[in-house]
């Protein structure tokens, strides 16, 4: 794979940019903000690994501008241990995952990894899922609720995939988790949360009754 660290700590960027590197993988390492938007934005990469706070342009601002450019490459953010609401800020802003400092290598690798793994295209016999009004064209890679198109990122999608797959069926968190981002549960995270609350907003419209049910205790179910 094809990995852009952004970084201004240089002994976090050598370690980062050295495991991955010995893992096989060719690594791009950007120690200023601005370098690395301008990177993200203009070459291509299988993954972004991405510090929160960044000098010349942080990482919320370097998302935001490749979310808007239509970048779908996948995005792991890093972030300072117990600054929550930052964490949270990071995925709002379209990062797809996060990982609080200090870490293991291990862990970081492992999200990489998740996060570069992309289904098989889809059969056409399998190629359309729908459920409530909700049309999920998989070869098309289109979302419509109605008549009404719904633009989603790709974390976003694969969440919405998996609904999708098993409606009216409560899925765990804990599921979500393994399924949509590949990992084990993690009972200190809330990237499960954070995700299905920013699809529900893009799911429901004005006027229309909620698609997505928070089961007290439970998860969530579609339907």
């Amino acid at each position: 794979m094809r990995i852009l660290v952004i970084e201004d700590d240089k002994a976090t960027a050598d370690y980062v940019a050295k495991g991955l590197r010995e893992d096989g993988h060719v690594v791009e390492v950007a120690r200023q903000g601005r370098d690395g938007m301008f990177m993200a934005l203009n070459e291509s990469f299988d993954v972004i690994v991405t510090d929160r706070m960044l000098p010349g342009a942080d990482g919320l601002s370097i998302v935001r501008a490749m979310r808007a450019s239509q970048v779908a490459t996948p995005v792991l953010m890093l972030t300072a241990l117990g600054e929550v609401e930052k964490r949270v800020e990071g995925l709002e802003a379209g990062a797809d995952d996060y990982l609080a400092k200090p870490f293991a290598f291990t862990e970081l690798r492992a999200r990489v990894r998740a996060l570069a793994r992309r289904p098989a295209a889809p059969a056409a016999a399998d190629a359309v899922l729908e459920h409530a009004g909700v049309r999920m064209d998989l070869l098309a890679r289109q979302v419509t609720r109605g008549a009404r198109r719904i633009e989603l990122l790709p974390t976003e999608w694969r969440l919405l995939e998996f609904f999708l797959r098993h409606p009216g069926q409560v899925l765990t968190r804990t599921m979500l988790l393994e399924k949509v981002w590949d990992y084990a549960f993690d009972p200190t995270t809330n990237v499960v949360d954070v995700h299905v609350s920013r699809l529900r907003r893009k799911l429901d419209g004005p006027g229309e009754p909620p698609l997505l049910r928070t089961v007290r205790g439970a998860g969530y179910a579609l339907g």
